[in-house]
């Protein structure tokens, strides 16, 4: 990808400030815990894949912060940093996923010294990114046969290199397709009330050579009627074990207009999205989020101050409206829970 989400370099998390997308790329430094944690809160870095490795190169800065205490002590305060972490956004599942592996690392290496603790957790959250870029773009290689030349696709939110390590979910499909010699056309759906589609969808397809045209949210009926739209691919932030999906506020709407229009709506997501411990998407927690998002979206005062709003920052399209769903594992159609369980304990 031309431009890195998120590294580690000189023992700190550097971020890719995707709250300036589009109009500058800027880079800021995490050297302690409570940053990494608010700009996972304020949408600094964002995306279920990336908001996991965020989290997990947090836990190393947490360790760092407490190399020089007491052994009980470091790990009590690295108990501490992973539930800091654990309370920034509720509804992405790869952020508890990685979590749960930083957490199960302390208890393994129940003699070890602090500084052998802090190196298992780099090489784990080392591990954890390579392991990303890799499924992303077996991802891809999988949805990218679902695509045809001239594919016109509609997408929602930010699936892409943005959201992840390197290459994408959904997006990644389209970065396949293109690489496999496929022409590809994208309508970007805005994505409101923080703009991820029209901000960064966009950004990222351009700075990539994919053809693509931003359209407001309540246009995509209006294409998907009057264009030859081949399918919808979204990402998702937790998928349950029967195959609803939650990805962000509007997906459902968007799943809706495309069975309406016999469009097939794709999923493309990593495995480790995938919570197969809920039956169904009625036991997802949906985040709501700042109602200034919406009174005064991106700065400019739009609605009154005073005024109630709702404003839950993810949805949850039901299996039923969901033609496959793409990982590195492969594709699966309905019915979804078989193949998702075994894909888990695989």
């Amino acid at each position: 990808m031309p431009v890195q989400t998120l590294k580690w370099q000189d023992n700190a998390l550097v971020l890719l400030d995707q709250t300036r997308l589009p109009e500058e790329v800027l880079y800021e430094t995490c050297s302690d815990v409570e940053t990494v944690a608010q700009a996972i809160e304020i949408l600094m870095v964002r995306g279920a894949p990336a908001i996991g490795l965020a989290a997990a190169y947090g836990v190393v800065i947490g360790a760092q912060e407490a190399i020089d205490c007491a052994p009980a002590e470091f790990r009590r305060r690295v108990e501490a940093s992973i539930d800091r972490l654990a309370r920034t956004r509720p509804t992405a599942v790869n952020l508890f996923w990685a979590l749960d592996q930083m957490r199960a690392l302390l208890s393994t290496h129940p003699d070890s010294g602090n500084q052998t603790i802090r190196d298992a957790f780099l090489a784990t959250a080392d591990r954890l990114f390579e392991e990303d870029r890799r499924i992303c773009r077996q991802m891809g290689r999988n949805g990218a046969e679902l695509l045809r030349d001239g594919s016109q696709v509609i997408t929602h939110c930010n699936a892409g290199g943005l959201a992840t390590a390197d290459y994408g979910t959904a997006l990644g499909v389209i970065y396949a397709a293109q690489e496999a010699g496929k022409n590809v056309a994208v309508f970007a759906d805005e994505t409101r009330p923080l703009l991820q589609g029209s901000r960064l969808t966009a950004w990222e397809l351009m700075q990539n050579g994919v053809d693509v045209k931003v359209i407001c949210d309540n246009m995509a009926a209006s294409v998907l009627r009057s264009e030859t739209i081949d399918c919808c691919i979204v990402g998702a932030d937790r998928i349950a074990r029967n195959g609803d999906v939650a990805n962000k506020i509007g997906t459902y709407g968007l799943a809706i207009l495309a069975r309406e229009h016999g469009v097939p709506f794709y999923v493309a997501a990593p495995v480790s999205t995938l919570d197969i411990s809920l039956a169904s998407g009625e036991e997802i927690p949906i985040e709501e989020r700042d109602p200034a998002e919406i009174r005064a979206g991106m700065g400019k005062v739009t609605a009154p101050d005073d005024v109630p709003v709702y404003n839950p920052a993810f949805d949850i399209t039901p299996n039923e409206l969901v033609t496959a769903i793409i990982s590195e594992k492969g594709v699966v159609h309905a019915p979804f829970e078989p193949t998702l369980c075994t894909w888990v304990e695989t």
